[in-house]
């Protein structure tokens, strides 16, 4: 039986992600969010030898919400994950969730030439695998 090699490039997606900045508010973030319909915030790098940050609305609902913390008194940066994993839009799918598996994450950015150009995530790797 030959694999059809499903690279991540086919399976990531590039509309489930908003950039923000890291000094913009929590309350900021969730109306960046509401506004485009994402759940992860990539925090830009602050200068090119810098990392992206990465918040997600779950971040939010952990480290503000459930903590009583105001949206409006915390920064982005304050609860973002950085540096984050990226993977390579070229590594087979298969490769991906391994990763994801060891690191226990459930999604990444997908990173070109040192751009982001995607997202790609779990759900989307299981339905790359079917035409």
């Amino acid at each position: 039986m030959i694999h059809k090699l499903v690279q991540v490039k086919d399976a990531m997606t590039t509309d489930n992600y908003q950039f923000a900045d890291g000094m913009m508010t929590v309350a900021e973030g969730i109306k960046l969010a509401k506004e485009y319909n994402v759940n992860a915030l990539i925090i830009n790098k602050r200068h090119p030898q810098d990392e992206y940050g990465l918040v997600m609305l779950a971040d939010i609902a952990k480290e503000v919400l459930a903590k009583d913390r105001s949206p409006e008194r915390v920064n982005l940066y304050e609860i973002m994950a950085k540096p984050i994993l990226s993977v390579d839009p070229n590594m087979d799918v298969r490769y991906c969730a391994r990763l994801f598996e060891r690191f226990s994450i459930h999604l990444a950015p997908v990173v070109a030439d040192n751009e982001i150009i995607g997202m790609v995530d779990y759900i989307n790797m299981v339905f790359s695998q079917v035409e």
